[in-house]
């Protein structure tokens, strides 16, 4: 690799952990490491390990798991040091902040996959679409027309998306009723600059999760029957996350657990 590539990082590459902590790959020499490296390094561990055994309850390869660390009010070097731990996939939900820290990765010559997991709204998508790479949460067709848009005029690809689905149908949380579904993903799947991917998810906090993901399951499955290509459920975080493996996640979005509690934001 010449001098000042950027670097791909692989979520499959194998990592090992010294005794001191530090963090290197197994082929090759340990990578200069840190306390919050070795603190990641090991909290990244347990959860390799919960979700393996919530795959083993399911009877689900593990292989089949894309695991999005939410980085939100964390720094770009946190970013940088789960990328040296082989994790490639980034999620943020606030676009003031994933802007800035998504040019900060890049200027430092890593390149990762950038999830953006919040509500989005229509004002900002000519930002989001610069640097994501999956948005989560279209619930909307003027949303997904507005991404159509900003990604047909600012990106030299196709932006992939997933339909947010209000499990619970209440007001102001985010979410395409269940009703709607199908309608903004028709209207994802025949936009020119967006390609569907599936469907997104979050349970709502007075539903036991199983009952959440059991019917995001049947909504993923329905807009399957229509969009085959659509095959991603987004579904389960830190709290929930081996009852959403059980109805098929195949991404989940782990913050806490991961990277610990979160500092506040000003």
């Amino acid at each position: 690799m010449t001098s000042g590539a950027s670097q791909r990082v692989d979520h499959d590459v194998n990592f090992m952990i010294d005794a001191e902590g530090r963090v290197g790959n197994v082929s090759g020499g340990v990578t200069g490491g840190d306390e919050r490296q070795a603190e990641l390094a090991a909290n990244l561990v347990e959860v390799r390990e919960r979700l393996a055994a919530a795959c083993a309850r399911s009877n689900r390869d593990p292989a089949e798991l894309t695991l999005v660390a939410v980085t939100k009010t964390w720094p770009a070097d946190d970013v940088l040091r789960l990328a040296a731990l082989g994790v490639a996939d980034i999620g943020e939900n606030r676009d003031q902040e994933a802007a800035p820290k998504a040019a900060e990765v890049a200027a430092a010559g890593v390149e990762v996959r950038w999830h953006f997991v919040g509500q989005l709204q229509r004002n900002k998508a000519k930002s989001v679409v610069a640097y994501a790479d999956l948005v989560h949460s279209v619930d909307s067709v003027r949303l997904a027309e507005a991404l159509n848009h900003a990604a047909g005029q600012g990106r030299d690809r196709p932006l992939d998306v997933l339909v947010q689905v209000s499990i619970d149908s209440a007001p102001g949380r985010g979410g395409a009723l269940p009703g709607e579904v199908d309608a903004v993903a028709d209207a994802i799947a025949a936009a020119q600059a967006l390609v569907l991917r599936g469907v997104m998810a979050v349970a709502p906090m007075d539903w036991d999760p199983a009952r959440a993901f059991e019917a995001l399951a049947g909504i993923a499955a329905r807009v399957r029957a229509q969009h085959p290509n659509a095959t991603i459920i987004s579904a389960g975080m830190s709290g929930d996350v081996e009852e959403a493996i059980d109805y098929g996640a195949t991404h989940v979005r782990m913050g806490s657990a991961l990277l610990g509690s979160r500092p506040s934001l000003l």
